[in-house]
């Protein structure tokens, strides 16, 4: 008993101790996972905890339950339109991507830890994928804001391109334990069943779910418990069937995610909680896991497979995928730079260890190697590789005082209360002529305790809480209108460097700035100009050739781009490093003249 005091002791302390130095490394910049993971070596064999930890099959199992749960959260948040922009470019990345991957790292580990081919091939499965948990978190918390399409592309990756890696894993430690089993249609089939399978386990679970939460009459605080349950649950029958489980968990977030169900804001704010204790748990255990000590016996191969993945494997892989896709130079070379690695490769690399592959540890230790150095270098310069590339977006620091209440989905409103901002646009008029979204209504107004009196009230005050009912496609609308106006740089940084009205036609921008123009185009504005070119799915940031110059959507209204940026710099000229180097260059001719 007293020993079981002390795990549940220990455990809570770990935790605790996880949490506030993550608060403290933020402010320096460094990656919450890469603390949680260095607090995890701490406290192992070769730490000052001393803790001897080395149950696989235990870390495995906690493992899975924590990635099902991490991509269930990150597929609750991905909207539909992330999808409709990145599936493409996602799918080549996961399929394609990872395959091209382990194949270079293959041939690196043959070379740098002499091992047999089908071994190589092994190590660069495991460390192929890129990971949901470091992805998604980095991107959000890195406090720069990205093109939707290149943050869409990297997170839908993440989150699907795991079961190439599970299946790659496997058929490799099918192989090595038994050579006569692999043939080619047995490798097939298992492909065949873990995506289709996973896919239609996925998408028949979030339907269902969505059905179960919308018609099941229950307590508000269990309705989140109800979708994590169900969530596993949809994991561990697609893995029991030899699907994917990581696929149909995502899947099932994404059809629960992107469809009206009771208790949205309770459910999306428990996952947070319960993705981040995931997280926390999972990266301690893998730190713990590992003896460091160990990691010394092959650590110049083990970093020369980390290096290789890093500057040539993941590079190579993303310009073969993406060669036609809509990015450009900046937002490939983002994309190939921000291949973390997290949990996943050190999960992948327990299979071998749990099913007995001879000399397993290997794949281990070069998985936490490549990990932990995924983590230094990739992972501490997210948003300055977005600065340096051009790519960061301005701020965008509108704060939204809203909380949700809970309604029966056949009303189709939304219940909400929003806190009235200092400086929020609703303080410049009076309050009978605020411009509500239409079938949007005020209930009731707060002031200091009081109920106001709606017919009597003269305007709004700051700090005022107002309680409303608003269809869902018009709650931003009104987190705008209670909001503190956004504050924006006056110029987008990368985004031309003039700007110009959408509605303002080619033409007459030609004929100002000399441009070529051809006269089939008419009168057609730039907004319609950049909707042909970039199609329904245009997004800030997105970027046209035409002729010498480039057009920038700087802003985008009810989909059409309001607000065109004149880009006349080339692509090379616009790179933060160029244009200094640029300015040194000319200070040096001002002083020789």
């Amino acid at each position: 008993m007293e020993q079981i005091n002390h795990l549940i002791l220990l455990g809570g302390f770990l935790i605790v101790v996880s949490i506030l130095a993550g608060m403290f490394s933020s402010r320096l910049g460094a990656p919450l996972l890469l603390v949680f993971l260095g607090l995890g070596m701490l406290a192992g064999e070769d730490g000052p905890g001393g803790i001897k930890f080395d149950d696989f099959h235990l870390t495995y199992l906690v493992g899975s339950v924590a990635l099902a749960i991490v991509l269930f959260d990150g597929a609750l948040r991905t909207p539909r339109q992330a999808i409709r922009i990145a599936w493409r470019p996602a799918l080549g990345l996961a399929t394609v991507g990872v395959l091209m991957t382990a194949g270079l790292i293959g041939v690196v580990a043959w070379w740098a830890l002499d091992l047999p081919p089908v071994a190589a091939f092994l190590v660069g499965a495991v460390v192929a994928s890129t990971d949901a948990a470091a992805v998604f978190l980095l991107l959000n918390m890195g406090g720069t804001e990205l093109n939707k399409r290149v943050t869409a592309t990297l997170e839908v990756e993440s989150g699907v391109n795991d079961p190439m890696a599970v299946f790659l894993t496997i058929a490799c430690v099918e192989y090595l334990l038994n050579p006569a089993a692999g043939t080619g249609l047995h490798m097939f089939a298992f492909f065949a069943v873990q995506m289709l399978g996973g896919a239609a386990i996925g998408i028949v679970g979030g339907f269902a779910l969505v059905w179960l939460v919308n018609r099941a009459d229950l307590a508000g605080g269990l309705y989140p418990v109800l979708c994590a349950a169900f969530a596993v649950t949809v994991f561990a029958a697609a893995q029991s069937v030899e699907a994917s489980g990581f696929l149909a968990v995502y899947l099932a977030g994404l059809v629960l995610g992107n469809r009206r169900h009771r208790a949205q804001a309770t459910i999306l704010r428990f996952h947070d909680g319960l993705a981040w204790i995931a997280q926390i748990v999972m990266f301690l255990l893998l730190g713990m896991l590992v003896t460091p000590s160990k990691l010394l016996q092959n650590l110049w191969g083990e970093l020369a497979i980390a290096f290789a993945l890093i500057f040539v494997a993941r590079p190579l892989a993303v310009l073969a995928c993406l060669a036609f896709s809509r990015f450009g130079k900046r937002e490939r070379a983002f994309i190939a730079w921000v291949g973390l690695r997290g949990a996943v490769p050190i999960f992948l690399a327990s299979i071998p260890v749990i099913a007995g592959v001879p000399d397993a540890m290997v794949y281990f230790n070069v998985a936490f190697v490549v990990v932990f150095a995924s983590l230094v270098v990739q992972g501490w310069t997210v948003g300055p590789a977005a600065r340096f590339l051009g790519l960061a977006l301005p701020p965008h620091t509108e704060q939204v005082g809203r909380s949700d209440l809970d309604l029966p989905v056949v009303a189709d409103r939304d219940a909400a209360s929003w806190r009235v901002a200092p400086g929020s646009p609703a303080l410049d008029k009076p309050f009978a002529d605020l411009a509500l979204p239409r079938r949007a209504r005020i209930i009731a107004v707060i002031r200091d305790g009081t109920l106001m009196n709606r017919q009597e009230l003269d305007r709004l005050a700051p700090d005022d809480q107002i309680i409303g009912l608003v269809p869902p496609e018009h709650t931003m609308a009104l987190d705008r209108l209670f909001a503190t106006r956004p504050v924006r740089r006056k110029k987008f940084d990368d985004g031309g460097e003039f700007v110009f009205a959408g509605d303002l036609r080619l033409d007459a921008l030609c004929v100002q700035y000399g441009l070529p123009f051809d006269p089939a185009d008419g009168e057609v504005t730039l907004a319609e100009y950049l909707a042909a070119r970039l199609g329904p799915d245009a997004v800030v940031g997105d970027r046209v050739t035409f002729g010498p110059v480039e057009l920038v959507v700087q802003e985008i209204a009810k989909g059409r781009a309001v607000k065109v940026g004149l880009e006349l710099e080339t692509p090379d000229e616009r790179l933060p490093v160029v244009r200094v180097v640029h300015r040194i260059r000319d200070a040096l001719r001002a002083l020789v003249r």
